[in-house]
């Protein structure tokens, strides 16, 4: 008996058995792992601006090629058309990207209006492309006083609803203003320590996932909803 019998409500010539033979990757790549860098804070001494720039420092170290947007000067979404520079800027760098790394500092326990200011530029679809679907993400907060998981919990949450690949690592850096020298630049310590971790985690999970990303995200209900959109068109036009 036809086992997918079993699933009445499954429409067959659509029902994909995940097969590891199909991880292979496809694709060139002979460029370095492609990482955005996005950060919460238009202050003179941001200090998630500070931390993003180390952390890139790491990545560049490890041999990927890092782009930091600067949200100065990008609208608040939906107060400009999408052919505003700075948001045709954000979300070409969004396409190019294969992961990358969002850095908010906290106010009011939650994650600032520039970093969500930003991610909200970024759609879910951009024609027939998804700007964000498939890439990997690490997510960091920095805290003017005690340790807070508030952002990246938040951050955790909006990657998901972007369908990307979020890391397990994060990095949390709590009384920020004692962490970071007069030149902006991070002192030795275990919040260091951590951040190395999770730019290690983002560079290997990158790789892992590099010429694989269309079959990890190709759905059954996608896959659904395409042929019954093909059907309804050709009904159309008899």
């Amino acid at each position: 008996m036809d086992k997918i019998a079993d699933l009445p409500n499954i429409r067959p010539e659509q029902f994909d058995i995940p097969d590891i033979e199909r991880l292979a990757p496809t694709g060139c790549f002979d460029h370095p792992p492609r990482i955005l860098m996005l950060y919460g804070s238009l202050r003179e001494r941001s200090f998630s601006r500070f931390l993003t720039f180390e952390a890139a420092r790491i990545l560049e170290h490890f041999g990927a090629e890092v782009r930091i947007f600067d949200p100065s000067e990008l609208p608040m979404a939906g107060s400009v058309p999408e052919s505003h520079p700075k948001v045709v800027e954000l979300r070409a760098l969004s396409l190019w990207s294969e992961g990358q790394v969002w850095c908010s500092p906290e106010r009011h326990g939650a994650i600032t209006a520039v970093m969500k200011n930003q991610i909200d530029w970024i759609p879910l679809e951009q024609g027939a492309l998804r700007p964000s679907q498939g890439r990997t993400l690490a997510v960091m907060q920095v805290c003017g006083g005690s340790q807070s998981f508030n952002v990246v919990n938040t951050l955790r949450l909006l990657g998901r609803w972007m369908r990307m690949f979020t890391i397990p690592n994060q990095s949390s850096v709590p009384k920020a203003y004692e962490e970071f020298d007069e030149a902006g630049r991070m002192k030795p310590s275990g919040y260091y320590d951590r951040v190395v971790d999770v730019m290690e985690e983002l560079y290997k999970f990158t790789l892992l996932t590099r010429g694989r990303t269309d079959y990890l995200t190709d759905r059954y209900s996608e896959r659904n909803e395409r042929t019954m959109k093909a059907i309804c068109a050709q009904v159309r036009k008899i």
